[in-house]
């Protein structure tokens, strides 16, 4: 069943040095990285490596980046529903790492993908409308990502928004979504509830539940996620797959995985399991799309689980 994805392509050029250079100042870098991101292109990614057939929905310029993007979906059984604009740049993220500490600073441009459009959106429209399940995040703009819930759920789609990044969303919007995928700091932003404890997370959740989100699942990064809906709230701990080599993506993973298992049939918790089987595998490999488990990676992490 087909998973329809909203969401940007991004080029991440990793910077590595000692420190950042100030205003006006040269410095020499220790290592540079060039690879696949965005959030919306790595859940894709997740979704189809995960075994779900994902269409993924953006825009490209047509330069080596966009080049990057459809090499990587086409290798892993992404089938991209994209238009390619000559006149702006496909999206690249400019990401600073301090050497000693590991801590980063992000610059994000979305290029051609940040004109995303509602009228783009309606372009789409019979992919949208004939999604099993629907997924988007913020870094398009959020009238496309709005239009498409509503294509969406007129069409009987399961929807799903990963409010990331964090932004204030309009209550009708989230009324579009059956879940609603925030990560600990996007769920404090959105709620202005704090979430340090699981009983502070299901305040959270229960007051997302107080806007029409028909289910919240809030990730709780090495303490697995919280699924919570109107029946039951259930902690659902994370999964041992070896040593953490990098949690960057992780939230993508689990978005992905998460998508995959919904389209195929599988319960609600069942699908939860899932995707936090795919993001414990993700976290033991570097990069983003590129860590991205198989489906028997993920069969076998969870047979092993029990």
């Amino acid at each position: 069943m087909p998973v329809v994805i909203l969401g940007v392509f991004v080029a991440d050029t990793t910077y590595r040095a000692d420190r950042a250079p100030r205003m006006g100042e040269t410095i020499m870098g220790n290592s540079f990285a060039l690879g696949p991101g965005g959030k919306g292109s790595n859940q894709a990614v997740a979704c189809a490596k995960a075994g779900g057939e994902a269409h993924f929905i953006s825009k490209l310029g047509i330069d080596p980046f966009a080049d990057m993007a459809l090499k990587v979906w086409g290798a892993a059984g992404v089938t991209p529903a994209v238009t390619q604009h000559e006149d702006m740049a496909t999206g690249a993220a400019y990401i600073f790492v301090e050497e000693a500490t590991g801590d980063n600073a992000i610059i994000i441009c979305p290029g051609v993908a940040g004109t995303i459009s509602a009228a783009d959106i309606e372009a789409r429209g019979d992919l949208i409308g004939g999604a099993d399940v629907f997924m988007t995040q913020l870094e398009q703009p959020m009238q496309a990502a709005q239009r498409a819930l509503e294509i969406a759920r007129a069409g009987g789609a399961t929807t799903i928004l990963n409010p990331a990044p964090a932004a204030e969303i309009a209550d009708e919007m989230l009324a579009l979504c059956d879940y609603v995928t925030p990560n600990e700091s996007e769920t404090e932003s959105i709620t202005g509830l704090p979430v340090s404890t699981l009983d502070e997370a299901r305040e959270a959740a229960e007051h997302l539940l107080a806007k029409d989100v028909s289910c919240a699942i809030i990730t709780l990064g090495e303490n697995g996620a919280l699924y919570h809906s109107a029946t039951e709230s259930v902690h659902v701990p994370a999964m041992d797959a070896g040593a953490v080599v990098e949690t960057t993506g992780a939230g993508d993973a689990f978005n992905g995985g998460f998508a995959a298992a919904l389209a195929e049939g599988r319960a609600p918790l069942e699908a939860v399991r899932f995707g936090c089987a795919t993001a414990a595998i993700s976290v033991t490999r570097p990069g983003t799309a590129p860590s991205m488990p198989a489906r028997a990676e993920i069969d076998a992490l969870l047979a092993k689980q029990g």
